[in-house]
């Protein structure tokens, strides 16, 4: 009677054992007891820094009169900015924006053009705060028409991010170790951590910030119409630690 000899490659008989020695220690760790928690943290900061923008609006007959004038009004502003010594790369004039007017006539009972608006934003990035009250008064009196928005911003973000974020750790741990101590289990090392959130909370401009810019003596007698308040820095984590077993 023939025997057949059957021959397996040395390399598929390799693979066989390496996937049975694999499987329980993958299950082995899948098994593994943890805890999740979430920490929170945050870091109040003075501004140090804004950028501002400037609203330049003029109304003409012509859709030529009305870009000409706000050429000449935009011009103004940027030239008050260059006098508080402001870097030309820390002002820009934003795209200009021109379009009809209208006006509604009750007696024809229709919409009648009545003219042209040209509009743009001139941007201004300020270093010093200090200056902020006299930066509005004199851009307001060379012919900007309204301050449209000041967001005050903080220069090493970073540096406070960071401090947030050594907060919200060290808070998912204070919360783990609280809730393995109170259920008589034994906290271990960390998993795995993941950063859920980042935010940065800005004061938004008071009231008073745009009726100050609506008379530019105004503006500089009272420059503390313009604090800034704090800004607030916060971060959250998800923290996931192994909790020790007795056998360990």
């Amino acid at each position: 009677m023939s025997r057949r000899l059957h021959v397996f490659p040395l390399a598929a008989l390799s693979v066989l054992l390496c996937g049975f020695a694999v499987a329980p220690a993958a299950a082995q760790d899948d098994d593994r007891s943890t805890v999740t928690v979430r920490g929170e943290g945050s870091v109040a900061a003075q501004p140090d820094r804004a950028v501002v923008r400037f609203g330049v609006t003029t109304r003409a007959e012509t859709a030529r009169q009305a870009r000409s004038e706000n050429a000449t009004a935009a011009k103004s502003a940027m030239n008050a900015v260059r006098t508080l010594d402001v870097p030309e790369e820390k002002m820009r004039m934003e795209s200009l924006r021109l379009q009809p007017r209208y006006e509604y006539n009750d007696e024809e009972n229709r919409r009648e053009r009545v003219g042209y608006e040209s509009s743009r934003q001139v941007v201004v990035e300020l270093d010093r705060l200090d200056v902020l009250p006299q930066l509005v008064a004199d851009v307001v009196e060379g012919g900007a028409n309204e301050v449209s928005n000041i967001d005050y911003q903080l220069s090493n973000r970073e540096q406070y991010r960071d401090e947030a974020l050594r907060k919200a750790a060290r808070a998912a741990q204070q919360k783990a170790q609280l809730l393995t101590e109170t259920l008589d289990a034994r906290l271990g090392p960390v998993h795995s951590i993941n950063e859920q959130s980042f935010d940065v909370v800005r004061p938004q401009p008071k009231a008073a910030q745009v009726e100050m810019a609506k008379a530019s003596d105004a503006a500089r007698a009272e420059p503390e119409a313009y604090a800034a308040g704090e800004i607030e820095v916060s971060a959250d984590v998800q923290v996931v630690f192994d909790l020790v077993t007795a056998e360990e």
